[in-house]
């Protein structure tokens, strides 16, 4: 017998372990494969090489050798990349189109003939061109990028992009909304996705969250009944991304567990300034495995390193109209002019020997871990720096699952992250046209993958080798299982004892349904909770029927906190108890009565980085004003943006031609951080004697932005009404007697002090 046919009886008749001093194979079906003496690898490579029926099932180097880089996805796009430059008009078979303007017609004013092939490739698949929308989350933002880990991530987790602070981990990142179609706005009080593709060496892992630490849910058997509720109502299909309507409030108030939650979709967190001043959150207790196979449990943390803050309602609102898109258009822009996105990712850990020290049930996902008592460690770093290079083939077709994971990360018996393990898998099929949407670019993992799964619709793979079945020893045994180890090894479940009866039924821990949400509302401003109280009277004036609303102030606010019912029931003509109406077990203890993490305020951006300041100006514009504040603003890393009555060029006093960036009504102040009116006699006159110029300095005070006047600027201000002797307006006759404070007062985002006016301004 030949060499070969040595090496090839011997790997026909037995499996072996890829990992050395192992006895006894992985056990298939009810065979156990016994090892008698491993393949050596002169001997593999001699089966594959010479074996008659079969050749490799790859051409790409061996697993272990595979590492990516930060750039490996976008080098993995670069085969399905297109553009058309220089390139001649096809049909889809390649054949060139002579005519694109008029279809095949017997004579000049004849029928359309069925023989035009052109003609009916294009229709058909312009008719075929949108797939289903997203039952949730359906209007969406992202962008590529990077992750990278730091020195100690490292020691929580063997997954392998944690381990070097040298390497970069490509990552894709989606932004959305949850409630609204597709065609609905960005600036609606919303919960706001943040789902993350990190394009590892072992794999795809998704942590798909939120911008919200909690569910409005406990278990995910209500999921349904939660989207239906809070989805356009059946028979009208109204509202269109909001919430303020009688099935969504009916069923929250018919759903203590839902409170907490609901709260801070009541808050400002509802609607973020910008992406990057967005926190997100892995919602679900995880758990992490070391090296050393130490589970722990862990919490999941995106920080915003540009701060945290937010649109205030009335500038939402507004934003609907004047700019739906404002939150995608300004992350796409910051990105296309190197402003990049920046997140720190923290772990609050809790070892598993502390699993039950705290007054909450870790696996109850309407919980939060307060970060005073288990505190976020960063362990790494996220930019986003890339734009798509087209929606739908990337951010409409990217598929999300938390199922998908990689060695070193493991669940928890969360029964809400327990039910959505099931659940994305079955969406992605059904949008996406069958179980090959992994093969779909923007999905494919940049790590080797090899299986014996074939066919099925869009089948992209073309597979080599004549064995789709394992074990097998036609094709040498490939592909093979992989041990667990502590690097580059199989994924291996945590080893957790389960040893109960089969029963339909919620753990008592998980009855307390108050008292973080009175923590939440404990941790907020006094700015912030008179937003609060304004979100629950709108919300709740949009709900018909009156014992939906008189439920929820009566029954549902009171266990919050007593003044904030009574607050709410006093804008609705409904008096309120006197004592929390929830029973003991419901209403909870908490060993901490507030947390100051939980406020917006505790993470202000603090300077003036990335912030749009609109520059007023008009004819006969002071030019050496502006250019000042140009250039510092600049250099702060800021931008002024030039904004005046109209596009054509504004002639300043000394002669200069000023192009403006924009014009009154086409970027108006809600879209910007802050106001500054240029000095210059004739460019405040025009700007006074305009509608538009008064309006956008009124607007501005509402909104509680800094704004500053240099020299004859202040006279916009009184024209308009503004008062100009308060704080956060500034008042000097040259840029550097306005710009330090200014500044400061932008660092703070807002004028807080000057919310209980606000209302006064008519704007």
């Amino acid at each position: 017998m030949s060499t070969f046919q040595e090496a090839y009886e011997k790997g026909r008749t037995r499996q072996r372990r890829r990992a050395a001093g192992h006895g006894t194979d992985r056990r298939c079906s009810a065979v156990t494969y016994e090892v008698d003496g491993a393949i050596t690898a002169n001997e593999e490579s001699l089966i594959m090489a010479n074996n008659p029926h079969t050749r490799p099932n790859s051409d790409e180097a061996h697993d272990k050798d595979f590492k990516t880089t930060e750039n490996s996805k976008s080098e993995s796009l670069e085969p399905f990349r297109s553009d058309a430059e220089g390139h001649d008009l096809r049909t889809n078979q390649g054949t060139r189109i002579a005519d694109n303007h008029n279809s095949l017609k017997a004579g000049e004013r004849g029928p359309t003939l069925m023989e035009d092939f052109i003609f009916r490739e294009k229709l058909n698949h312009f008719d075929n061109e949108r797939i289903p929308e997203r039952i949730v989350h359906a209007r969406g933002a992202a962008a590529h990028g990077y992750f990278q880990p730091y020195d100690n991530a490292a020691q929580y987790s063997k997954a392998g992009l944690f381990q070097d602070p040298g390497k970069k981990t490509p990552v894709f990142v989606r932004f959305s909304t949850v409630q609204g179609s597709r065609g609905s706005n960005d600036t609606v009080r919303d919960v706001r996705g943040f789902a993350t593709k990190f394009y590892t060496d072992e794999g795809n892992w998704d942590l798909v969250g939120n911008d919200m630490p909690v569910f409005f849910i406990q278990d995910a058997i209500k999921f349904p009944d939660f989207v239906h509720a809070v989805k356009p109502e059946p028979h009208n299909e109204i509202p269109q991304g909001q919430s303020a309507h009688d099935t969504f409030w009916d069923f929250v108030s018919l759903m203590p567990e839902s409170t907490h939650m609901v709260l801070w979709t009541m808050s400002d967190r509802a609607f973020p300034r910008h992406y990057r001043n967005m926190e997100g959150f892995g919602v679900h207790t995880f758990r992490l495995v070391d090296r050393q196979g130490k589970a722990r449990f862990a919490k999941f943390h995106w920080k915003p390193l540009a701060g945290t803050c937010s649109l205030i309602w009335d500038e939402a609102q507004k934003l609907w109209g004047r700019d739906p898109d404002f939150n995608r258009r300004n992350m796409w822009d910051d990105i296309e002019n190197g402003d990049f996105l920046e997140f720190e990712f923290g772990v609050q850990i809790v070892e598993e020997e502390d699993e039950h020290r705290f007054d909450f049930d870790l696996l109850d996902p309407t919980k939060i871990i307060p970060e005073e008592q288990v505190p976020v460690i960063p362990v790494g770093k996220m930019v986003l720096d890339r734009n798509p290079d087209n929606y739908f083939a990337e951010t409409e077709q990217v598929a999300f699952n938390p199922a998908s994971v990689v060695p070193g990360i493991d669940f928890t018996n969360d029964p809400l992250l327990q039910g959505r393990l099931f659940s994305y898998l079955d969406t992605q099929m059904l949008r996406l046209g069958g179980p090959n949407f992994h093969e779909i670019p923007i999905n494919r993992p940049v790590a080797p993958f090899h299986n014996n799964q074939r066919d099925s619709m869009h089948r992209q793979t073309i597979n080599k080798g004549q064995a789709s079945y394992e074990p097998n020893s036609i094709d040498g045994g490939w592909p093979r299982e992989t041990p667990p180890a502590p690097e580059n090894g199989g994924f291996e479940t945590v080893n957790e004892r389960v040893d109960a009866n089969k029963i339909r039924a919620r753990s008592p821990s998980f009855g307390d349904h108050y008292s973080q949400a009175t923590l939440f509302w404990n941790s907020q401003s006094e700015a912030e909770k008179e937003h609060i109280i304004a979100a629950y009277t709108f919300e709740l004036s949009k709900v018909e029927r009156p014992w939906i609303r008189e439920r929820v102030i009566k029954e549902i606010l009171p266990n919050i906190d007593l003044e904030l019912a009574r607050r709410v029931g006093e804008n609705h003509g409904i008096e309120t108890p006197t004592e929390k109406p929830a029973p003991a077990d419901e209403l909870g203890t908490s060993s901490q009565q507030e947390s100051p993490a939980l406020s917006l305020m505790a993470r202000l951006p603090h300077d003036i980085k990335y912030r749009k300041v609109a520059l007023l100006v008009a004819d006969g514009v002071d030019a050496e004003q502006l250019q000042s504040l140009q250039s510092r603003l600049q250099a702060e890393g800021a931008k002024g943006i030039v904004i005046a009555p109209s596009m054509a060029p504004v002639t300043a006093a000394d002669g200069q031609s000023v192009v403006p960036d924009a014009m009154l009504n086409g970027l108006p102040s809600v879209t910007l951080d802050s106001v500054v009116v240029v000095g210059g006699a004739e460019s405040v006159k025009a700007l006074s004697q305009s509608g538009l110029g008064l309006y956008y300095v009124q607007e501005a005070y509402k909104h509680l932005k800094a704004i500053a006047a240099v020299g004859e600027g202040k006279d916009l201000l009184s024209a308009a009404g503004v008062p100009t002797q308060e704080e956060g307006i500034f008042l000097g006759a040259t840029v550097d007697d306005v710009f330090a404070p200014f500044t400061e007062a932008m660092g703070q985002h807002r004028v807080w002090s000057r919310d209980p006016k606000a209302n006064s301004m008519p704007a």
